[in-house]
């Protein structure tokens, strides 16, 4: 079932061969593990000179990214705009020995995960979200 919610779009850089029919029900199956339930969801996918752009211009930030999150969630029903750099994804794959296609899930249920109230910046926050990023992706393997 096509959820008419969830936007999967690409700027500057092909759209990742990604099973956007299955991404979906995991995202809603993430968000209900969260006690959330999915508002509208846009993921843009681009390279790192259009995501230092979006980080220089919305969080005066100046660096690359592999993602940023711009929430809009109210009460339970979240919602959000995630911009994700593909160029970030394959370096820190490369990075951390990971295949490109699991880091970019990764990487698309981090930024749900943040809408749901995980944060990553304060002291042990980064293990906690680590967690449940490694959760999230036990469920994606288990729908496949």
């Amino acid at each position: 079932m096509k959820r008419d919610y969830v936007q999967w779009m690409a700027e500057g850089v092909d759209m990742p061969a990604i099973d956007t029919a299955l991404l979906e029900v995991w995202l809603e199956k993430v968000a209900a593990a969260h006690g959330c339930i999915l508002g509208p969801l846009s993921y843009l996918f681009c390279d790192d000179e259009k995501i230092l752009e979006v980080n220089r211009q919305f969080l005066n930030h100046d660096y690359y990214t592999d993602i940023i999150t711009f929430d809009y969630t109210r009460g339970r029903r979240v919602s959000g705009d995630m911009v994700i750099s593909l160029d970030t994804v394959a370096t820190n794959a490369d990075g951390v020995g990971e295949s490109y296609g699991r880091e970019l899930h990764r990487v698309i249920v981090h930024g749900l995960l943040h809408l749901c109230g995980i944060n990553d910046k304060g002291p042990g926050e980064r293990e906690i979200m680590e967690r449940h990023e490694n959760e999230a992706l036990s469920l994606l393997d288990s729908l496949k």
